[in-house]
């Protein structure tokens, strides 16, 4: 299988984007990175959903140094390859408002949606939107479906949601667009907590129903 194209473009003169069209393959990048540990000159990586973000200290190593680095770390890295994630097992009660809608939307029974969304492993892709939301991958085709057309004023904190090819769990009550299959009773950030957000980049996420 051909790999994904592989694109580097700079972020002010201290770090540069490394894109891809596959998101797999930031993960992977991000824990080869994290697996070789510390490189000289080297800030902070931030991946997102197609890109990793790397900030690098020029005084310590040059722009072509460090590109030429990554560049053989994603080289080397396996697709998917969450080699430093955890693994986690999360309770779900499937009583979402959505769930009946998203199985008419999808033609399946609620029974297969449940089956379909919790007969996965996905992958923690990136942290955004609000302290300790997860975007994880990849959803099942038969679920894919947009945000709702009209986003709600608040969504509980802890409703497992899905949209586009992505699952979360919502850490906090916030306004959200996504469908609501059902909830989680775990605390996604915890302030106190080192590091206070429980799931990270890289890690891998199953869903048990209760």
């Amino acid at each position: 299988m051909e790999r994904a194209a592989m694109r580097v473009k700079d972020v002010g003169d201290t770090a540069f984007a490394v894109d891809f069209d596959d998101g797999d393959r930031v993960v992977a990048l991000y824990d080869a990175i994290r697996r070789v540990g510390p490189l000289l000159g080297l800030v902070e990586t931030v991946p997102s959903l197609r890109s990793l973000l790397v900030i690098f200290d020029p005084l310590s190593i040059s722009r072509a140094e460090m590109e030429a680095r990554i560049r053989g770390l994603a080289d080397r890295a396996s697709d998917g390859d969450g080699g430093e994630g955890r693994s986690w097992r999360i309770p779900v009660r499937y009583d979402g408002p959505d769930l009946d809608a998203v199985a008419q939307a999808c033609g399946l029974s609620r029974t297969r949606v449940i089956d379909l969304h919790a007969g996965r492993v996905y992958q923690v892709r990136m942290l955004g939107f609000m302290p300790g939301f997860a975007y994880m991958g990849t959803l099942p085709e038969a679920l894919r479906l947009g945000r709702r057309g009209e986003p709600r004023l608040k969504v509980p904190a802890g409703s497992v949601a899905i949209a586009d090819d992505m699952t979360a769990i919502y850490p906090w009550e916030s306004p959200g667009g996504w469908h609501l299959l059902g909830s989680a009773e775990i605390a996604l950030f915890d302030q106190t907590r080192e590091p206070p957000a429980l799931l990270a980049a890289g890690d891998q996420v199953v869903f048990v129903p209760l």
